[in-house]
């Protein structure tokens, strides 16, 4: 069972409603150990002093934000502390909005409140009231220690949250070279454009989650299997060469020819729904480590050269 992130409560005006956060996902990827080949043994990441070369223990080091190149500002823990919310156990929300008027390049990570004891009159009341309404509430969050915008929305007949990215943290399209026009302009005749529609009409249905694996996983999976029966050389299977016609590849393409024979075949590739056995979750810390931060090591020697100034938050 899965531990709540935090315990707190979800406020829109004077309703709160006592949560708990919970994952919205959970991570099914194969994980792999380096080793050392001639011993097969693990091997270790190590914090090593930039200067000295000597491993720095967990308790000397510090963050650092680095202003100038080579030139870093210490920061304190109570320093990135003061900077958080003072909210921390809480989903207020703020403002809301049309469901559809967030665009899906802002979303990025799911996770589900779950009411409190006691507290599912208040939750429900703010579920239904988003779905008569059809809108989603703009709420911060505080998770560990960074705070985040998200939106708050019904799923069912549970209220996700889902962290929302920042302006700031997209690129705009127009940075990119995208074609501009109508198209005509691109040469494309209207009876390309109708073909392609039938393409696509031949091809729609319901969308279901469920009939979507992670292939790639699956037959990474059974290699290790095939391999610890064998415990020898595993031959991976040959990868199945993608029907493409031969002017796909080139930059001149014959778009009817491909519409005609995507219609004719209709082919499609449905998701294969072979069972597979779930891969066991496993914790992987990460570690941010200050480059180039001076050690505070007195026994440490110190390489000859100019010492970077570093100067420590007040």
């Amino acid at each position: 069972m899965a531990r709540p992130i935090w315990t707190g409560t979800l406020s829109f005006g004077l309703l709160n409603v006592p949560v708990s956060l919970m994952p919205g996902e959970r991570s099914v990827d194969l994980h792999f150990r380096m080793l050392d080949s001639r011993s097969n043994t693990p091997v270790r990441y190590e914090r090593v002093n930039a200067e000295t070369g000597e491993e720095v223990p967990w308790k000397e080091i510090v963050k650092a934000f680095e202003y100038e190149k080579g030139s870093y500002v210490v920061l304190e823990p109570e320093d990135i502390k003061s900077a958080a919310s003072e909210g921390r156990e809480a989903v207020e929300v703020e403002a809301f909005v049309d469901v559809d008027s967030i665009g899906p390049e802002y979303f990025e990570k799911p996770y589900v409140l779950v009411p409190g004891k006691k507290a599912e009159k208040g939750y429900v009341l703010f579920r239904e009231t988003l779905k008569r309404t059809g809108k989603i509430g703009i709420a911060r969050v505080v998770i560990r220690t960074r705070e985040y915008l998200s939106a708050v929305m019904p799923k069912g007949d549970a209220l996700m949250l889902m962290l929302l990215r920042y302006p700031q943290e997209l690129v705009d399209a127009s940075d990119y070279k995208i074609p501009e026009g109508a198209a005509s302009q691109h040469r494309i005749s209207p009876k390309e454009l109708q073909m392609a529609e039938q393409l696509i009409d031949s091809m729609s249905g319901e969308w279901k989650p469920g009939d979507y694996r992670d292939e790639f996983r699956d037959r990474l999976r059974k290699v290790i299997e095939k391999r610890l029966k064998s415990k020898g050389v595993v031959t991976p299977p040959a990868d199945e060469e993608a029907q493409m016609p031969e002017n796909a590849a080139t930059n001149v393409v014959d778009f009817m020819a491909l519409l005609q024979q995507s219609l004719a075949s209709k082919k499609r590739t449905p998701a294969k729904k072979a069972e597979a056995k779930p891969a066991r979750k496993t914790a992987t810390g990460k570690t941010a480590v200050a480059k180039k931060a001076p050690a505070k090591k007195a026994s440490a020697k110190k390489a000859p050269g100019k010492r970077s100034p570093v100067r420590k938050a007040s």
